[in-house]
């Protein structure tokens, strides 16, 4: 799958799966946005794009403004003329006790993970052309939960309402929207994880970030064009086990 001359925003594309799906996308020949708040970690990971042959650049952008979303997507037209593809990976977690979480920590993370899903595909699809593609990430913990994940639950259970909606919005103007809701994926030193941490997957491994970015390959090229609406879970088999003790 080639993306020469198509241009890509991915947020939150700082570190972590974003990152990753930045660089392959980049390593696929598309000029990459990286849009991220943190401008070190931003401007890294644009330079490395760069570094391997593609078109990049950095724009600060804080997912939660409004403002910052449409400067991205104009940034995008200014110096590459074109917005093809759009990846909402911005995502943040804050995992505490129901009776004590703040209505304005609730807000934050569903401002963070699911209004900014709304503003950016909203803005993006202004713009795009028929054949283009939006991939959103959610999570497992959409479907499955454990306490003090209230937040992070709604929104990610958000995300993935919220994917099928906007391909029944956006279908006439041939603009594709799915769904990437992964399980376990380490972003951190993977070579610390046990045996133990491998084996509660099916696939006997715990997770990368460029599993997820596989993914977002697919459903960005133009020959996938039929999958539309659609959720994939990328857990290596973990939600589907049934457990007993």
């Amino acid at each position: 799958m080639s993306f020469s001359k198509k241009t890509v925003i991915v947020t939150g594309a700082g570190s972590g799966i974003g990152k990753e799906v930045a660089l392959e996308f980049g390593r696929k020949g598309a000029n990459v946005i990286v849009a991220e708040k943190d401008v070190q970690k931003g401007s890294h990971t644009a330079a490395a794009i760069k570094e391997a042959g593609s078109n990049s650049l950095f724009v600060e952008t804080d997912v939660r403004s409004e403002a910052d979303i449409k400067n991205a997507v104009d940034q995008a037209l200014r110096h590459f003329g074109n917005l093809d593809i759009l990846i909402n990976n911005t995502g943040v977690s804050k995992f505490k006790p129901l009776l004590e979480l703040e209505v304005d920590e609730w807000d934050d993370i569903l401002a963070t993970n699911l209004r900014s899903v709304f503003i950016a595909s909203r803005e993006a699809a202004k713009v795009m052309k028929p054949g283009s593609s939006i991939v959103n990430i959610s999570s497992t913990r959409a479907f499955m939960s454990e306490e003090g994940s209230e937040a992070y639950a709604a929104s990610k259970g958000g995300i993935y309402a919220i994917t099928h909606a906007l391909a029944a919005s956006l279908a006439e103007r041939r603009i594709r929207v799915n769904c990437i809701s992964p399980g376990w994926i380490e972003i951190g030193d993977y070579s610390q994880l046990t045996e133990e941490d491998h084996n509660q997957h099916w696939s006997k491994r715990v997770g990368k970030p460029s599993d997820i970015a596989k993914a977002c390959l697919y459903l960005c090229a133009e020959e996938n064009d039929f999958v539309n609406g659609e959720n994939i879970t990328i857990d290596g088999g973990m939600t589907k086990k049934m457990i007993y003790t």
